[in-house]
């Protein structure tokens, strides 16, 4: 899949012409492709790369979500100054570009599957039927998962299942579809693509989408339905279903190194036991890999000048909330790795740790240029990948699942959660540790664990807005996380108390783009913007 995926890009360009207008595609554009990509094997797969492009979009993972959208929650802000005044710091309007760039791409991409789709199971095509399948179930896959993407963040939307192939103005009218709809087209395509896929024994990375993935995805899924604003409380059961069908291959486990799980996605290592399932980037820029880099680190790693020494640049643009910072114990080693310990200063630059001051000032840790072994380093690109599942968000899901299932953890649940924390203070992973094993806690105390501990492990991997919104957190963990923030007019400090004071309850949804509302005349805005 790694040498298939490096042609990405050049076939995402070529997509990527006529995207003036959402869900449109020009006909000269359809007819190159239904023509020219869908006639044997080799075309199929360069039509699933675009479809896999727009992971790697800078409208999405490429950029503007890593630190730039308000993701982060409670656990960190943007201090970048570029996005002052816009979604990054919460002032949201329905005219922000950067939603606006986020809703079109998710629907070229779901346009890209469609069209694969209405190809894939032609016949004529010499292809046998295991790798037909795998194809199918990608392209299902990522229909599924921009789909998601979509609902979590603006609600109902309009469902599009087949290909659009005119620009005509009424085949773009298209009304929002219910949440529920979207979300329950999001399940039947994942629990499709997830009977297609080949395991992930069979496939040679975390970049390509695997049964594991489909499941744990499945999982996340079924935890946002059961929570805000759906609230179907029997979705629990089925997250923890989905949950436990990674769990019980027996081959998924945690990385005994936390800081091992980023260094190799510094490095393009894949471990799949760990990183099911992860955005692939790579190159510096130069030669045949100019457009094929991300900004893993570039955006929301350790502020850094562009010079001519390998530690790499950085913009800084996201920083830890001192809550974050102390939620985690003494002993904890994620602690100064997700968050820096340390800032360069000086001329020439050098590391100097962080010994006075707040957390607020602290830059995200878990993304390091420095741990980039590929030279000379770009300014501009990072070949780090980013992660979209792993095995321990698989384990807290399920955790969380079960005790919200049952009204109480189970032992099951409770080692699921204790694996994460053995591992979070070098302890073996698998052996009982009374320093950090949960025993006896009540169904309240262990779904304030596991809240914390999700945002310990999965911080900055723009998971915790979304979980603050599905459990009613969002407003009231901004509100107190904002009464952290000290008195000062650092400029790290005034984007800390906008990012937080500027939220308001409405936030938990994005409006719809005000230019597709001007597009498509039968959209409604959502309530209260």
């Amino acid at each position: 899949m790694k040498t298939k995926l490096k042609f990405l890009v050049l076939f995402s360009l070529m997509l990527s012409m006529s995207c003036n207008k959402i869900l449109d595609i020009k006909p000269e554009e359809y007819k190159l492709v239904a023509d020219e990509y869908y006639n044997n094997e080799t075309q199929l797969n360069a039509a699933l790369r675009g479809v896999y492009a727009i992971l790697a979009d800078p409208l999405l993972y490429g950029s503007s979500m890593i630190g730039r959208m308000g993701l982060d929650g409670d656990e960190g802000y943007e201090s970048y100054s570029v996005d002052q005044a816009s979604v990054g710091d919460y002032t949201v309007f329905a005219t922000d570009l950067r939603i606006l760039s986020y809703y079109r791409t998710l629907y070229r991409g779901i346009n890209r599957a469609n069209l694969l789709l209405e190809n894939v199971d032609n016949k004529d095509i010499d292809i046998n039927d295991v790798d037909r399948n795998h194809i199918k179930g990608q392209a299902l896959f990522l229909r599924g998962y921009y789909y998601f993407m979509l609902v979590n963040k603006f609600g109902g939307v309009p469902l599009t299942l087949r290909a659009t192939r005119s620009a005509k103005t009424e085949d773009l009218l298209i009304p929002r579809s219910s949440t529920k709809e979207v979300y329950d087209a999001v399940v039947a395509d994942l629990e499709l693509s997830a009977d297609l896929l080949k395991p992930i024994t069979a496939i040679s990375s975390g970049a390509e989408i695997s049964k594991s993935a489909a499941w744990g995805i499945l999982a996340r899924v079924c935890l946002y339905r059961a929570g805000q604003p759906l609230n179907e409380t029997a979705q629990y059961g089925k997250a923890a279903e989905w949950a436990e069908k990674v769990m019980s291959l027996n081959f998924h486990d945690l990385n005994q190194s936390y800081e091992s799980v980023f260094i190799n996605y510094a490095q393009d290592k894949f471990d799949t036991k760990e990183s099911i399932l992860e955005v692939d980037f790579w190159g510096n820029g130069s030669g045949i890999y100019v457009n094929t880099g991300g900004s893993v680190g570039r955006i929301n790693g350790v502020a850094y000048p562009a010079d001519n020494s390998n530690v790499g640049y950085s913009v800084g643009a996201a920083r830890s909330s001192s809550w974050l910072y102390g939620i985690y114990k003494a002993n904890d080693l994620r602690r100064d790795w997700a968050i820096a310990p340390y800032s360069y200063s000086g001329t020439p630059r050098v590391k100097v740790n962080w010994t006075t001051g707040t957390p607020f000032q602290r830059y995200v840790g878990k993304f390091r240029r420095e741990s980039e072994i590929l030279l000379p380093k770009s300014t501009t690109n990072t070949p780090q990948n980013f992660p979209l599942l792993r095995y321990a968000d698989v384990l807290l899901m399920y955790a969380e699942a079960i005790n919200e299932s049952l009204s109480q953890p189970t032992l099951e649940a409770k080692e699921a959660i204790n694996q994460v924390r053995r591992r979070a203070i070098g302890a073996k992973v698998k052996e009982p540790n009374a320093l950090v094993d949960i025993t006896n806690l009540s169904y309240v105390d262990f779904k304030a664990e596991i809240k914390e501990e999700r945002a310990r492990e999965l911080c900055f991997e723009t998971l915790r807005k979304n979980d603050l919104v599905r459990w009613g957190d969002f407003y009231n963990n901004f509100k107190y996380v904002a009464s952290l923030v000290p008195a000062g007019t650092t400029s790290y400090l005034v984007s800390a108390r906008d990012y937080y004071n500027n939220a308001k309850p409405r936030d938990v949804i994005w409006p719809i783009p005000t230019y597709e509302l001007g597009v498509n005349r039968k959209l409604v805005q959502n309530v209260g913007w």
